[in-house]
Protein backbone atom coordinates (compact mmCIF):
# COMPACT_ATOMS: atom_id res chain seq x y z
CA UNK A 1 0.00 0.00 0.00
CA UNK A 2 1.53 3.54 -1.27
CA UNK A 3 1.49 6.74 0.64
CA UNK A 4 -1.23 7.87 -2.05
CA UNK A 5 -3.89 5.19 -0.94
CA UNK A 6 -3.55 6.24 2.59
CA UNK A 7 -4.05 9.47 1.87
CA UNK A 8 -6.95 8.40 0.02
CA UNK A 9 -8.53 6.52 2.33
CA UNK A 10 -7.98 9.02 5.37
CA UNK A 11 -9.09 11.59 3.35
CA UNK A 12 -12.51 9.54 2.19
CA UNK A 13 -13.44 8.73 5.98
CA UNK A 14 -13.17 12.46 7.04
CA UNK A 15 -15.51 13.74 3.90
CA UNK A 16 -17.90 10.49 4.88
CA UNK A 17 -17.89 11.51 8.55
CA UNK A 18 -18.46 15.37 7.57
CA UNK A 19 -21.56 14.60 5.30
CA UNK A 20 -22.57 12.20 7.76
CA UNK A 21 -22.77 15.00 9.97
CA UNK A 22 -24.22 17.41 8.24
CA UNK A 23 -27.15 15.54 7.13
CA UNK A 24 -28.19 14.49 10.75
CA UNK A 25 -27.92 18.25 11.39
CA UNK A 26 -29.99 18.91 8.87
CA UNK A 27 -32.66 16.12 9.54
CA UNK A 28 -32.80 17.96 13.22
CA UNK A 29 -33.00 21.12 11.85
CA UNK A 30 -35.81 20.57 9.46
CA UNK A 31 -37.65 17.90 12.38
CA UNK A 32 -38.09 21.04 14.35
CA UNK A 33 -39.46 23.02 11.26
CA UNK A 34 -36.85 25.43 10.94
CA UNK A 35 -36.64 27.01 14.46
CA UNK A 36 -34.59 27.29 17.13
CA UNK A 37 -34.77 24.45 19.98
CA UNK A 38 -35.69 27.31 22.25
CA UNK A 39 -38.58 28.80 20.52
CA UNK A 40 -40.64 25.00 20.18
CA UNK A 41 -43.81 24.86 22.72
CA UNK A 42 -43.96 21.08 24.37
CA UNK A 43 -46.42 19.54 21.52
CA UNK A 44 -43.60 20.86 19.20
CA UNK A 45 -40.55 19.47 20.48
CA UNK A 46 -42.80 16.37 20.87
CA UNK A 47 -43.19 16.33 17.06
CA UNK A 48 -39.38 17.07 16.91
CA UNK A 49 -38.93 14.31 18.49
CA UNK A 50 -40.71 11.72 16.61
CA UNK A 51 -39.49 12.67 14.01
CA UNK A 52 -36.14 12.75 14.64
CA UNK A 53 -37.06 8.59 15.76
CA UNK A 54 -38.49 8.31 12.31
CA UNK A 55 -35.51 9.50 10.89
CA UNK A 56 -33.61 6.99 12.43
CA UNK A 57 -35.23 4.01 11.71
CA UNK A 58 -35.35 5.18 8.21
CA UNK A 59 -31.87 5.38 8.20
CA UNK A 60 -31.46 1.98 9.82
CA UNK A 61 -33.49 0.74 7.29
CA UNK A 62 -31.66 2.03 4.46
CA UNK A 63 -28.47 0.55 6.10
CA UNK A 64 -30.18 -2.60 6.33
CA UNK A 65 -31.28 -2.86 2.74
CA UNK A 66 -27.80 -2.25 1.71
CA UNK A 67 -26.13 -4.80 4.05
CA UNK A 68 -28.54 -7.50 2.28
CA UNK A 69 -28.09 -6.34 -1.18
CA UNK A 70 -24.75 -7.09 -1.07
CA UNK A 71 -25.49 -10.47 -0.77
Amino acid sequence: MNINSLINMVIRQVINRLVHTGINKGIDHMSRGGKPNNELSPEERNQAKQARQTAKRAKQASRLTRRIGRF
